[in-house]
């Protein structure tokens, strides 16, 4: 096994016995950090508020994200307080748990979506619920992730979510889909895209519902991936929908793909 792969790994343990697992702070080379300029869409690293009411794997996750370079804005136990860090502090990026006391994850999202929808809610939960990930989704959460996910992964949610994207685990994404299919085809959905969108938009919303990301689309359709975005800013815009997992969910049930 090569240096590259030499890598201590670190799990924190939670009290409900699931574990997330971080690298420590030597890196594979080549794998991004939140620190490098070249990653995010600005100079600055994304702040990030923590949202989970366990404190000591909100502590060790704080921790652990620092010594990658993210920038912690702040942290809550409640979906209460994260709405009111929300407004205060003006995170690009929250990091949200579902199930906990009070306001649940879910209806913060929601109500996140509608007071600030310039910040991003990426979803970090035990759960892997088919209703659980639908109902984050619909309320606005544009990543949603596994707490066994690593902490590359988590870092690439971050990093997607602060720059609009999108990032659910495979596993997770295939689920809803699979689950919006079996639920029929809705011809009001197919007739608004019709409507609404043109042929190329059409064609970048199918691509975003097969899991292709931005740079696969100007690949696959010979377009710059400026161009991607602006059709998919479009898409969003048309069909008044927040973000592109969203967008997904949208064109399955229409039956366009």
């Amino acid at each position: 096994m090569g240096p590259a792969h030499r890598h201590d790994r670190a799990a924190l343990k939670l009290p409900n016995r699931t574990r997330l697992h971080f690298r420590s702070r030597t890196h594979r080379p080549g794998e991004p950090r939140l620190s490098d300029p070249a990653n995010t869409s600005e100079h600055d690293p994304p702040r990030v508020l923590l949202v989970d009411d366990h404190d000591l794997f909100r502590t060790g996750l704080r921790n652990l994200l620092e010594e990658q370079g993210v920038q912690i804005a702040g942290e809550c136990d409640n979906g209460t307080d994260a709405l009111r860090a929300v407004r205060e502090l003006a995170p690009d990026v929250v990091v949200m748990d579902l199930n906990m006391p009070g306001i649940s994850g879910v209806e913060a999202t929601r109500q996140i979506s509608m007071i600030a929808p310039l910040t991003r809610v990426l979803v970090l939960t035990i759960s892997d619920q088919d209703t659980d990930v639908m109902d984050a989704i619909l309320a606005g959460a544009c990543g949603y992730l596994l707490k066994d996910s690593s902490i590359s992964e988590l870092i690439h949610g971050i990093q997607a979510a602060s720059v609009g994207e999108s990032l659910v685990s495979p596993a997770i994404a295939s689920k809803v889909l699979q689950r919006v299919r079996a639920s029929g085809a809705s011809h009001r959905d197919a007739e608004l895209i019709q409507s609404e969108l043109s042929d190329r938009e059409i064609q970048v919303l199918k691509l975003i519902a097969n899991g292709k990301d931005n740079a696969m689309i100007a690949g696959e359709l010979n377009i710059s991936p400026k161009t991607v975005k602006n059709h998919i800013s479009n898409i969003l815009m048309k069909l008044q929908i927040s973000n592109r997992i969203q967008a997904a969910v949208y064109a399955v049930r229409s039956g366009i793909v």
